[in-house]
C-alpha cells in the first residue's frame, strides 16, 4: 500500500515539475546578421542585451567575403529567413536584398536624416566610414596623390595597395565611381591601375599592413582601419581622394528587417536601440566612425570633415552598379 502511496506522489510532483516548466516562458531572442567587424560590432549587441533581456543571436561575416557572405546566405535563407536583421557595413548590399524580396518595412526615429532613409521603409542609414588614402608619414615623399587617377602615373607605378574590389567596400566604392565617371571612364582608370602595378591584397586590413610594413607607399582602405592605427600610435597620414572629382565616398551602416522574419517584435526593439545617439557615439570612439545624427561629434585624430566634400551618391544606381561590374571585377582580379 505504502508503495502504490509513494509513485502516486512520485507521478504528482513530477506532474506539477512538467507543468511548470511548459509554463516557464521562454526566454525572447533576435538574430542578426552583420557584416561590421566583430570587434566593433559584437560590445553594441552585449550593451543591448543587457539594457533589453533580449537574447541576441549574432552571425558575423569574414574579414575576406566582407557583406558577400552573409548577403548570399539571407538570399538563399529567404524561404524560410532564420535572420531577424540585417545590419550592414554599407547601404548598397541592402538594397540588393530590397531587389530581392528578402527584407520586409520597417519604423525609423524621426531624427534619422531624410539622405539615409528608403522611402518605402525598407532600410535606414546611420554611422558610417569614409575611404581614405593611408601612408606612412615618416617615409612618404612629397607631392602627395590626389586621388586614384594619380596612381596611373610611371612614377607612381607599383605605389598602391588594393583590398579585392570582389569583396567589401572595395566593390562599393568601384561601382560608385562607375556611376559618378560612367562606365567607360570607370572602367580605363581600374584598367591603368592594373597595368601599373596596382599591389591587389587581401582585404582593407591588409591593405593598411602593407602601408605600415612598408610594402606599398599608400592604401585604400576604410576610416575605422585607419582609426585603430592611429589610436596605436601609428605614423599614419590621411588623405580624403578625389576632392579635384567626384570627392570621397562615404559608406554609412544600414539596418533592414528579413521578411518574415522569426521575431519580428524584438527586431524592431534592435533596430529602435541601434539607431541612437549613444550607438552612434559608441561607433565613433571605438571605431572611429562618422555620427549621421544631430549633435555627433567628429572622430579623434582626422582632419577636420567640414571641408571635406564627399562624393553625392545615387544609393540605388551604385547598388544597381555592384551587380552589374561583378564580371568586369572578375575578369580584372584574374578569378
Amino acid at each position: 500500500m505504502g508503495t502504490v502511496t509513494s509513485r502516486r506522489r512520485l507521478v504528482g510532483v513530477l506532474s506539477v515539475l512538467l507543468l511548470a516548466a511548459s509554463c516557464t516562458p521562454t526566454r525572447r531572442e533576435v538574430v542578426v546578421y552583420t557584416s561590421v567587424d566583430q570587434v566593433f560590432s559584437e560590445p553594441v549587441l552585449r550593451e543591448f542585451e543587457q539594457a533589453s533581456g533580449i537574447r541576441v543571436r549574432a552571425v558575423y561575416d569574414t574579414e575576406e567575403a566582407k557583406s558577400t557572405g552573409v548577403v548570399n546566405r539571407l538570399i538563399a535563407e529567404s524561404e524560410n529567413p532564420q535572420a531577424d536583421v540585417f545590419w550592414s557595413g554599407d547601404v548598397f548590399r541592402v538594397l540588393v536584398l530590397k531587389r530581392k524580396g528578402v527584407l520586409t518595412p520597417h519604423q525609423a526615429p524621426p531624427g534619422v536624416p531624410s539622405r539615409l532613409r528608403d522611402p518605402e521603409g525598407f532600410w535606414t542609414g546611420f554611422s558610417g566610414r569614409a575611404r581614405v588614402l593611408v601612408f606612412d608619414r615618416d617615409r612618404t615623399r612629397e607631392p602627395l596623390p590626389r586621388g586614384l587617377g594619380d596612381f596611373t602615373a610611371p612614377d607612381r607605378r607599383g605605389e598602391l595597395a588594393l583590398a579585392n574590389p570582389l569583396f567589401g567596400t572595395t566593390t562599393v566604392h568601384v561601382a560608385a565611381l562607375f556611376v559618378a565617371l560612367g562606365e567607360e571612364a570607370g572602367a580605363k582608370l581600374f584598367d591603368a591601375l592594373r597595368e601599373n602595378g596596382v599591389r591587389l591584397v587581401a582585404s582593407n586590413s591588409e591593405s593598411l599592413k602593407s602601408v605600415l610594413g612598408g610594402q606599398s607607399s599608400f592604401g585604400l582602405t576604410d576610416t575605422d582601419d585607419a582609426f585603430v592605427a592611429l589610436q596605436d600610435g601609428r605614423p599614419l597620414g590621411l588623405l580624403f581622394p578625389d576632392q579635384d572629382g567626384p570627392g570621397t565616398l562615404f559608406v554609412p551602416n544600414a539596418l533592414a528587417r528579413i521578411a518574415k522574419g522569426p521575431n519580428p517584435s524584438e527586431a524592431q526593439r534592435l533596430i529602435d536601440y541601434l539607431l541612437t545617439p549613444e550607438v552612434e557615439e559608441s561607433l565613433r570612439q571605438s571605431a572611429g566612425q562618422i555620427p549621421t545624427l544631430p549633435g555627433g561629434k567628429e572622430p579623434e585624430g582626422f582632419p577636420p570633415l567640414s571641408g571635406i566634400r564627399f562624393m553625392d551618391v545615387d544609393y540605388a544606381s551604385v547598388a544597381r552598379m555592384v551587380e552589374e561590374i561583378r564580371p568586369y571585377l572578375q575578369r580584372w582580379t584574374g578569378m
